[in-house]
């Protein structure tokens, strides 16, 4: 009686839950920690620069934001300019009255440089260390109008504008080494003494205050020789006629040459210093790109060095029925565990390096999400990468030659 053989099908291998393939996954991670830590660290240092520049110029953005709103960015400048000849213009006495009759003009103020008015914090400084400190007469409604703010004293009122009372930029006041306003803190400007009645907070719409001196204007008329024509003119206009008002302000300001009249916008200024700031920012997320690559090539050099030093392992899986895809599956597994190790790692650094310097400077800290998910994308893309010729190198084994490598 003939016997029939029956061929019996293979049995199909097992296959690899998830949580197993993160179980084997992290086998090489939990038997070499301190070198896993260094690959990671690679990793690590390259997403903490990206995310950390990121969020850093977000932040010194939010706070330009923050700053413009609270400053107002209706704000223009009327200064005057130079004639056809070159020399120095001069706006009429009556401009500030002429351009407060424009409708959408909301507010209005001036102030007139005293030309010949020097300043020394005493009689014994030579004359020729003036310090390049200005001095110029203003109207009292001038803090208000370019959102100046005073870190000490009070503003010139008017009784005190009348008198040699004088209020001192912040940058004036460091030259001449003034801290604080008080009766006893005089300078002197022109030849006359003033008493120092108020210091000034840096005026980020009008810079040049920072570095001047200012004094009421009838004083200035009366003991400094300044003739009352104004230099600068800051105008507050509605917002949504600012466009409108800018285009007049210049034959208004000066209808005889208007062509001798400079306006501006400084929120303007602000916002190109911040255009400037990204210049330095791509450098920088250029130099996190390359520390992000470094640390890829340490994460594939791990995972080499791990296929060498594993192969009686990858033999005896091979030999207990782990297939080509389970070997390569379970050394990129490792390979993309050790990245978002590093990911996550720098993701956290990055953001606080963020938080803590904009606490620091007293910016609102801001890290946007896609700065987050992208380094995390980064990361994945670069474990793959990186751990994806070790795996097919491991896969390619087989059990014979594995086991035979002493």
């Amino acid at each position: 009686m003939a016997v029939i053989e029956v061929e019996r099908p293979k049995p199909a291998p097992a296959r690899m839950r998830p949580r197993d393939v993160m179980r084997v996954g992290a086998i090489g991670l939990r038997t070499r920690p301190l070198r896993a830590f260094l690959s990671a660290l690679g990793i690590a240092i390259g997403i903490a620069a990206m995310v950390g520049v990121v969020g850093l110029s977000s932040s010194s953005g939010a706070e330009l934001d923050r700053q413009l709103s609270a400053l107002g960015t209706n704000l223009l400048t009327i200064s005057s300019g130079t004639t056809l000849m070159g020399e120095a213009a001069q706006m009429p006495v009556d401009a500030e009255a002429m351009i407060e009759r424009i409708g959408p003009v909301e507010a209005v103020s001036s102030i007139g440089k005293v030309g010949e008015a020097k300043v020394y914090r005493s009689e014994q400084i030579p004359e020729a260390q003036t310090g390049g400190i200005n001095t110029y007469a203003a109207r009292l409604d001038l803090p208000a109008t370019v959102g100046a703010t005073l870190r000490s004293g009070t503003w010139l009122n008017a009784a005190t504008e009348r008198y040699p009372a004088a209020v001192i930029g912040s940058s004036a006041a460091q030259r001449l080494g003034i801290g604080s306003a008080g009766p006893d803190t005089q300078v002197i400007v022109g030849g006359v003494r003033f008493t120092v009645v108020g210091v000034l907070n840096p005026v980020a719409l009008a810079t040049d205050l920072d570095a001047g001196v200012l004094v009421g204007w009838p004083v200035a008329e009366q003991r400094l020789g300044f003739d009352g024509h104004p230099t600068t003119l800051y105008t507050r206009a509605e917002e949504a006629r600012l466009e409108s008002v800018r285009g007049v302000l210049a034959s208004t300001a000066n209808p005889e040459a208007p062509n001798e009249v400079d306006v501006s916008r400084p929120s303007d200024a602000l916002a190109a210093k911040q255009a400037t700031s990204q210049a330095f920012t791509s450098l920088l997320l250029g130099v996190g790109a390359v520390a992000l690559l470094v640390g890829g090539v340490g994460v594939a050099n791990t995972m080499v060095i791990s296929v060498l030093e594993r192969r009686a392992e990858i033999g005896l899986r091979r030999s207990l029925g782990a297939t080509r895809g389970q070997i390569r599956t379970q050394f990129l597994a490792e390979s993309l565990l050790l990245s978002a190790m590093g990911g996550a790692g720098g993701i956290l650094l990055g953001t606080g390096v963020t938080t803590g310097y904009a606490y620091y400077s007293g910016w609102p800290s801001v890290v946007p999400l896609w700065a987050t998910m992208g380094g995390l994308v980064a990361t994945l893309i670069i474990g793959a990468v990186a751990g994806l010729y070790p795996a097919i190198r491991a896969a390619r084994l087989s059990p014979t030659e594995a086991l035979s490598t002493p």
